[in-house]
């Protein structure tokens, strides 16, 4: 079996990868094919396209092309484990049927079905600014209401924020920002109840006190896929206490098979 592991809005395939590879290799063995692709506009993937390139549906056809180009045999059963903007991108992989996916992990969802949610606003201003000012932009960002908002909430949600302006190349490919959150995860809750009907396990992973990423997605997402929901630490209870409880939950649940 291969494992898909997909990063989230504004970051890289270094993301996932620092989670859960160890996880990954403890539980299925050195010889697991990893696939950790960088998506369009993020990481290696240089090359940024236009507005439409960031629909969600071109984003995991995107995907799933290089996971056939790594992936010796592309009828393989595939794991599946994406992390907020990724989650919505394997969900759509799996809902579209684009890989043969087995199982499936859901790791902190932002995306529903509906473009532009409350908790995702934040990101289109962050875009605009930095192709308006580039990193200098941070300062009159910090001044938004869609970020005072998320830093009384959280510290640490406004700290992810404020780390999209000095995030690589950010300038340049600030139309991710823009345009991925305007997409739609699934068109409604019956959509995702498919992936259980058609065999497909999931879990869904979220955390409290997080403005970006709120704990009721998960909730709904949980309850649309029939998928066991479980809960990590808050961010803001600190990075290393969340990756450990990331780790040991997501790795619990893989290895019942």
């Amino acid at each position: 079996m291969s494992t898909l592991l997909l990063h989230g809005l504004g970051s890289d395939r270094r993301q996932p990868l620092g989670i859960f590879e160890s996880v990954v290799r403890d539980i299925a063995g050195p010889d697991e094919r990893l696939i950790a692709p960088d998506v369009r506009a993020h990481g290696g993937f240089l090359a940024v396209g236009d507005p439409a390139d960031f629909e969600l549906r071109r984003l995991a056809t995107e995907v799933a092309e290089q996971v056939r180009a790594e992936n010796g045999d592309p009828s393989e059963p595939l794991t599946v484990i994406g992390i907020s903007m990724g989650a919505a991108i394997g969900v759509r992989i799996a809902l579209d049927d684009l890989l043969p996916v087995h199982r499936a992990v859901f790791v902190r969802p932002a995306f529903d079905d509906r473009s532009l949610p409350d908790n995702l606003r934040p990101f289109p201003v962050i875009g605009q600014i930095l192709a308006d000012a580039g990193p200098a932009g941070a300062d009159e960002f910090q001044e938004r209401a869609v970020y005072r908002e998320v830093v009384e909430a959280s510290p640490a949600g406004g700290r992810a924020l404020l780390a999209q302006f000095q995030a690589p190349d950010a300038s340049r490919r600030a139309m991710r920002l823009v345009e991925i959150p305007r997409n739609r995860a699934f068109e409604h809750d019956d959509e995702l109840g498919s992936l259980s009907a058609r065999g497909i396990r999931s879990l869904v992973v979220g955390a409290p006190r997080d403005p970006v990423h709120p704990f009721h997605i998960a909730e709904r997402w949980a309850g649309g896929l029939r998928a066991t929901l479980d809960a990590v630490p808050a961010r803001d209870d600190g990075p290393a206490a969340q990756t450990a409880a990331l780790r040991e939950r997501v790795g619990r649940w893989l290895r019942r098979g």
